[in-house]
């Protein structure tokens, strides 16, 4: 069990019902059930829908899972769950659903943190992480740089968000745009056929007064102002919108913040892995800028493909193994959920 644990985790922490199973760094099972599509009339997710499309899903998800690995839960030697951050009622439906499997069985349970489980995934695909590393986390709810130096136990936030994630900037501005939600596929399909010089929008926290107090932080409130006052000006004018261009000049500021400051952490702590995980890290031009710029830095770029960037239940699996070839002691029973969960606390 040490070495190869087979590890079930949950993930419920916003609009995804995701079921993983991973046998040590063996990703045996990644089942996903959305509902993005319920979420999409309303232009953003809505906490009670999400809690509840959750609770319909969480059965058929797990017997799914479990069928896909070829495993019984029985056969499990642990089972972990997103404890938080994330929609305080869609944390609760998946720690309840970890407990009863973890009690029912007799199996330890692991209270995992959301945001350390978007870097553990990154194993599943590149074997272990070289320690220490810097993680870049950015997604609808988080923009975060992390100094990683043992996964287990030592994650240390170098900065934030201090207003705007990326990811919210990325629907907001595709909702001013007339673009379905969720914005950030939307975004970087648009983007495509674009120019990303056609307007030179502002590069949050970036000017010299802002790095002296905010040297890793970052802020999308007013690029994403800035794109609505651009956007009302030409339609004041009576002239039409170019979609394409206005979205590609978006996407670029905000790619090229998240990239420079990602650098400009690794130089600067002398750190020579970069990874980048988290909903946005799917986007097709921050991957692209990312792998040049760390090329030209001497970085080593660690990218989780597509699929495992979004949200799921590998990642929080695939932290639960960590955590118990580690033998970092299980979670107790009583665990609940914290929607403000520290990212500083990898387990609960």
């Amino acid at each position: 069990m040490a070495d190869h644990p087979l590890v079930l985790g949950i993930e419920t922490s916003c609009d995804e019902t995701g079921v993983g199973i991973v046998r040590g760094s063996t990703l045996l099972a990644d089942a996903l059930a959305s509902s993005v599509d319920e979420h999409a009339r309303f232009g953003g997710v809505v906490p009670e829908v999400a809690s509840r499309a959750h609770l319909e899903a969480m059965v058929p998800t797990i017997e799914r899972a479990a069928a896909t690995a070829g495993v019984r839960l029985a056969d499990l030697d642990a089972v972990a769950v997103t404890a938080g951050p994330g929609l305080a009622g869609a944390l609760l439906v998946g720690v309840a659903a970890a407990k009863a499997i973890a009690y029912g069985l007799g199996k330890p349970l692991y209270g995992v943190n959301h945001l350390a489980a978007h870097v553990a995934v990154d194993r599943l695909e590149h074997g272990d992480l070289p320690v220490p590393s810097i993680a870049m986390l950015v997604s609808g709810g988080h923009s975060s740089l992390l100094l990683v130096e043992d996964l287990a136990t030592g994650v240390q936030p170098l900065g934030a968000t201090l207003d705007d994630a990326a990811g919210e900037a990325f629907d907001k501005v595709a909702r001013l745009l007339g673009l379905p939600f969720p914005g950030g596929p939307e975004i970087d399909r648009t983007a495509r056929t674009g120019d990303p010089a056609y307007v030179t929008f502002p590069r949050g926290l970036t000017g010299h007064r802002d790095l002296a107090e905010h040297r890793f932080d970052f802020s999308f409130a007013g690029l994403k102002t800035a794109v609505a006052r651009w956007v009302e000006a030409r339609e004041r004018d009576g002239e039409p919108v170019p979609l394409a261009d206005v979205a590609a000049s978006f996407q670029e500021a905000v790619v090229d913040v998240l990239t420079r400051k990602a650098l400009a952490a690794c130089q600067e702590l002398a750190v020579d892995t970069l990874l980048i995980g988290g909903g946005v890290a799917a986007n097709s031009r921050l991957r692209a800028l990312a792998a040049e710029r760390c090329s030209r830095a001497g970085v080593h770029l660690r990218i989780p493909r597509p699929g495992l960037c979004t949200d799921n239940g590998a990642m929080v699996a695939a932290l639960g193994v960590a955590l118990v070839q580690a033998g970092v002691a299980p979670t107790a029973l009583d665990l609940g959920a914290d929607s403000g969960l520290p990212v500083t606390t990898v387990a609960v």
